[in-house]
């Protein structure tokens, strides 16, 4: 279960830091169940959401916090609840009856996540939350981007993909309504469009939710969008990848794949070769390696009884209490900084480049 990455220091991951944790911390000796010096060698518990709505979870996610932990010399326990609430928090009950020093969790949505928080505190065991804020959950650490800014660069990535287009018409579709990741990409992204749509610049158009960062729910509501507008959508402001790609694959039915701009965000590969095919405008890069590192640092510090400090904090909008936390910078990645993507070690040229997107890559210089 504990696999190394063979993957380098990120110059890029680096670079995008926006907040570093104050903390300076040893590795921890032992092996899997195993001591150093008489301790106990601490043991992490990770409960990641899905893999469905983004494969950034266990292709990303999980192999850097993996490298973490190994780094650490601490044990640790990664499941995945697979997008299921009651699995979530069986999950849970067995790495807390397995005995975790502290619990890192992505919510599937911020109910189900404060009650696990909940019984993590009341038997002592310190949290994490990661990525996602569990509303109202009271985790000891948020880790995570500065989210508003991945909106703002959605935004203004999609205006100026639509430079040079007449009064367009925008489609928004936004991400669950139960993540309050979503709440704060749509908070950025419309302080960009709000005032155009104001100005008569763009034309706003139909704007929904998708339960559950759900692609397929997606796609289908983006098909009754184009519709209802009779097909005159002229740019769309979708989440991430995922939504991207159902957006685009409805773009295709109906040969409009390429002249409609769509946004995206975490730079999947599938992302990636959207953009290179030109059916995608831009995505959002998130230095998920700095991300991870952030949170396994944490994580240790507090199994070791440390009480860490870190130079940002978030408002609970449900307690209005202060979380400490840990906010990265976000990139924005179009046709013309891919390869920035690559050369921190996130995509793999092999992958990005295979078969049919490896003229592409050659004229595009990435590789």
């Amino acid at each position: 279960m504990h696999l190394p990455s063979s993957s380098p220091t990120r110059s890029l991951a680096a670079a995008a830091a926006g907040a570093t944790l104050v903390l300076g911390l040893a590795a921890c000796g032992g092996g899997e169940g195993g001591d150093s010096g008489g301790e106990e060698t601490p043991l992490i518990g990770v409960i990641l959401p899905d893999s469905a709505s983004s494969d950034r979870w266990e292709t990303a996610d999980r192999r850097y916090l993996e490298a973490a932990f190994e780094a650490a010399g601490v044990d640790y326990d990664i499941q995945n609840a697979q997008g299921s609430r009651e699995d979530f928090q069986t999950i849970a009950d067995q790495m807390l009856t397995k005995g975790v020093d502290v619990l890192i969790t992505v919510n599937l949505d911020s109910g189900t996540g404060a009650t696990v928080i909940e019984k993590a505190k009341s038997q002592g065991v310190a949290t994490i939350d990661y990525d996602r804020l569990t509303e109202g959950g009271g985790a000891d650490y948020y880790v995570s981007f500065d989210n508003e800014r991945v909106g703002v660069l959605q935004g203004e990535g999609l205006v100026a993909c639509l430079e040079g287009v007449a009064n367009p018409l925008v489609a928004e579709l936004n991400g669950s309504p139960t993540d309050n990741n979503a709440t704060l990409f749509k908070r950025g992204y419309d302080s960009v469009l709000d005032p155009l749509y104001e100005s008569g610049a763009l034309t706003k158009g139909p704007d929904e939710w998708v339960p559950d960062w759900d692609n397929a729910q997606g796609g289908t509501l983006f098909e009754q969008m184009l519709t209802d507008t009779g097909t005159e959508i002229d740019g769309v402001l979708a989440a991430n990848d995922g939504l991207a790609h159902a957006v685009i694959t409805v773009l295709e039915r109906n040969n409009l794949n390429g002249t409609v701009p769509v946004t995206g965000q975490d730079a999947t590969v599938q992302g990636l070769q959207n953009i290179l095919a030109g059916d995608q405008c831009m995505t959002v890069y998130k230095a998920i390696e700095e991300e991870a590192n952030a949170a396994a640092d944490l994580a240790v510090a507090l199994a070791n009884g440390e009480k860490p400090s870190t130079d940002a904090t978030v408002v609970d909008p449900v307690t209005e209490a202060d979380v400490p936390a840990v906010l990265l910078e976000p990139v924005a990645i179009t046709i013309d900084n891919i390869q920035l993507v690559v050369d921190d070690g996130y995509a793999d040229p092999a992958e990005l480049c295979a078969g049919e997107f490896a003229a592409l890559c050659t004229e595009h210089g990435i590789g």
